[in-house]
């Protein structure tokens, strides 16, 4: 019992330095144009092919609900619980005060994963790949105390253990190249959820009740394609600011 104990004292003390290492700044890495090609190509064969988008879609919607928790307790609200379905569906309870608060955090869903995108590509530009992936790490740990079904528990652990394992193991220049990818197809899962919604609202309009942008305007009265407006508006500024840093790592 003795050895145990002090087995697991030791793998958290492990954990925990590897966590803290990643807040160690390193250098930029370098990134030829074939390699950033191969990893933009990586990138797109998690987010486009539905073989693939089947799973990692389901990691994009866990983004994409952290968006609406986060901005949920930025103003004070009480999260109840979070929800993922297998069929990409996600849903947040949350109390507080309506008005401001429920807006603001019925707004951050859909710009969430492409925010974190721009965010984890900032982060290897700047040299903090390994930050992002300790911050991710615990933020995914975090979260196992929201989620309130089977699916989205899995997804979480599922996402915990890939986190965890490549803070613990991964060197720092793997771990920039991982970040990266990860960036970039968060952007793409992102611009493919927002034509879904938008589809929605164009040519599927029975399913106008699970639109983000229709609870807004039911909330708020204001017309559900300025909520749409608003989501590609940051989905693009979060895009182009990828864009614009993977340009100046190809520079150096």
């Amino acid at each position: 019992m003795t050895n145990a104990v002090g087995g697991f004292s030791d793998a958290a003390a492990n954990w925990w330095s590897a966590v803290l290492n990643g807040f160690i700044r390193v250098d930029a890495p370098d990134v030829s144009t074939l390699l950033l090609l191969g990893i933009v190509a990586a990138a797109v064969a998690l987010s486009i092919p539905r073989v693939t988008w089947r799973w990692f879609g389901l990691y994009v919607t866990f983004v994409h609900e952290l968006g609406h928790a986060f901005a949920a307790l930025m103003t004070g609200r009480f999260i109840h619980g979070l929800k993922i379905g297998l069929d990409h569906s996600g849903q947040l309870v949350s109390s507080g005060r309506r008005g401001f608060s429920a807006t603001w955090s019925g707004f951050w869903g859909y710009p969430a994963p492409a925010v974190v995108g721009a965010a984890l590509v900032w982060s290897v530009s700047a040299g903090w790949a390994g930050a992002a992936a300790s911050i991710g790490a615990l933020v995914l740990l975090v979260a196992l105390i929201f989620l309130r079904n089977f699916t989205g528990i899995i997804v979480a652990l599922i996402s915990a253990v890939i986190a965890q394992s490549l803070v613990m193991f991964a060197d720092a220049q793997t771990v920039s190249y991982v970040v990266l990818a990860l960036g970039i197809a968060l952007g793409v899962g992102s611009v493919r959820d927002f034509f879904k919604v938008a589809s929605v609202h164009t040519r599927r309009r029975a399913q106008l009740a699970s639109s983000d942008a229709y609870i807004l305007y039911s909330s708020t009265g204001v017309p559900s394609f300025i909520w749409l407006s608003g989501f590609a508006l940051v989905i693009a500024g979060s895009a182009m600011f990828s864009t614009w840093l993977l340009w100046g790592m190809l520079a150096l």
